[in-house]
């Protein structure tokens, strides 16, 4: 994988290890956890898609 450019969410905590971090690929969109970032889960954009429809329509806790 080519060298990636991380985003954090503007909701992470001040410390910066307890969120989700996404980067853009050429096929879709790379996600990892801040502190497991060597743990990378690769999605095409049709997986992106799913998860995120996925994620809106999950009940809230």
């Amino acid at each position: 994988m080519t060298e990636l450019t991380w985003l954090k969410s503007s909701f992470s905590e001040a410390s910066g290890n307890n969120c989700v971090e996404v980067a853009a690929t050429e096929d879709g969109a790379a996600l990892r956890e801040s502190d497991d970032p060597g743990r990378i889960l690769a999605l095409p954009r049709a997986g992106l898609s799913a998860l995120l429809v996925a994620i809106k329509q999950a009940p809230s806790p």
